[in-house]
């Protein structure tokens, strides 16, 4: 690229946007909702084996879906249209940037832990990807009462 196409994108003079497709990072299809933080529920490139890694963590914050189709035909079940052929269909042969809007909002809530007590009393912890946990601590959290 030229320097003066690289200023214009850093201005937001320019956008650039790569289509949807197997070689896209978000993969054939993203689910958008509100948030501040651009995060997106996504398919996973055709490159990448995600789901059979041990560590996941590949992302800039967003939700990599391991069967996109399955919940894009339940996100859109009271579109009897939108079977669950017609979605793979749509994400593999039909035309690029198709926007599908939904007849009544469904809410997406995203929680980040890195312990978590089961049924049983059993406690797991995982991995802190993002380091909140150090910050929290270092509050004071969890503070008794």
């Amino acid at each position: 690229m030229t320097r003066e196409i690289l200023q214009q994108v850093s201005s937001g003079k320019l956008r650039v946007r790569q289509k949807p497709g197997p070689d896209n990072s978000l993969g054939l299809v993203k689910f958008i909702f509100p948030n501040r933080y651009n995060v997106y529920l996504h398919d996973t490139p055709s490159w990448g084996n995600f789901f059979a890694q041990p560590n996941r963590s590949v992302s800039h914050g967003c939700v990599h879906l391991e069967k996109p189709d399955e919940l894009a035909a339940w996100v859109l079940r009271d579109q009897p249209d939108w079977t669950l052929e017609r979605v793979r269909h749509a994400m593999r042969d039909g035309q690029d940037d198709i926007k599908v809007n939904l007849t009544k909002p469904i809410p997406v809530m995203i929680l980040y832990t890195t312990a978590l007590a089961r049924e049983h009393g059993d406690i797991h912890f995982y991995p802190d990807i993002y380091g909140y946990d150090a910050a929290l601590l270092a509050k004071g959290y969890p503070s008794p009462r």
